[in-house]
């Protein structure tokens, strides 16, 4: 029994949608503000305004507008790419996956980021909706019940392509994401257990997590503010991307990077969160990695 609890467990493929569903309970409200920061023109509204002008007019369960659409896309997106990433680690790499070269480990992430933006991408289009419409005039909302009502509107009302609204900077956004979230963690781990001095403990989650998180943040938000605003737009609003840039950028460069503090403040507990939820799965029901 000690012999086992000793010997090195595997993430499991389905870990990464469970651990990140579990943070994206917890970091709602913060996604949920980043969101609204994204889609003002004006930019003239701050994070800590615009929450308690939330709870004024809507309540605090308003935080949680689109909690169950979040859901949706962490069980999609999340669980296709930390699925597809730890199954090609380890036909790549086997027993010595951990130490595969970091090129490697970044062409992996970034192969298993774009198959998880893309099936994601409806779940995440509900979920920019759903945050989005307690702020816009109540004639003009949409109103939809939950992630799954929210989906099967849009293919009636919309067209089934219209799912899939944004799925190319969706996509292109979780390449960056998961390059910077788990090829940078899964390399800054392994680096700080190499050097001696650390333990796979939470120390060393915490230590490599808070990292990813900033290196993610930066990576990805550019694309994310295009994405939420491509997302939320009605149909005929942007003619094609080009005209989507062009309208961001008359914000000015920074405009590319409206929502950084609230989208780090949130990345950063919810890649921790994700990452500590994922290491306990692992410890306690991941399957012991063949001799």
């Amino acid at each position: 029994m000690l012999a086992n609890a000793s010997e090195k467990r595997l993430s499991r493929w389905y870990f990464g949608g469970l651990a990140s569903s579990g943070a994206a309970i917890v970091t709602h409200p913060l996604d949920l503000i980043k969101v609204h920061l994204q889609t003002q023109q004006d930019g003239q509204i701050k994070a800590v305004r615009l929450a308690i002008n939330i709870v004024k007019k809507q309540g605090i369960t308003a935080l949680y507008s689109g909690l169950t659409a979040s859901l949706l896309r962490q069980l999609t997106y999340s669980t296709a790419r930390f699925g597809i990433y730890e199954v090609s680690k380890q036909y790549v790499g086997g027993a010595k996956a951990d130490s595969i070269p970091f090129y490697q480990k970044a062409l992996i992430a970034g192969m298993s980021g774009a198959v998880g933006g893309f099936v994601g991408t409806p779940g995440d289009m509900i979920n920019v909706r759903m945050q989005n419409d307690i702020k816009i005039p109540e004639a003009q909302r949409r109103n939809y019940k939950h992630a799954i009502d929210g989906v099967f509107r849009v293919y009636r009302e919309e067209g089934f392509r219209r799912l899939f609204s944004g799925a190319s900077t969706a996509t292109g956004r979780a390449i960056l994401m998961t390059i910077g979230q788990i090829s940078f963690y899964d390399q800054i781990k392994f680096t700080l257990l190499k050097t001696g001095h650390f333990d796979d403990n939470l120390i060393t989650h915490l230590t490599a997590s808070i990292s990813a998180g900033a290196i993610a943040t930066t990576m990805t938000q550019p694309l994310d503010v295009l994405k939420t605003r491509a997302m939320n737009a009605k149909p005929g609003e942007f003619k094609n991307m080009m005209h989507l840039v062009t309208y961001t950028a008359k914000l000015g460069p920074m405009g590319f990077f409206k929502g950084y503090v609230p989208a780090f403040i949130r990345l950063a507990p919810q890649t921790v969160l994700t990452f500590v939820f994922l290491e306990q799965l692992r410890k306690h029901f991941g399957y012991l990695q063949p001799k």
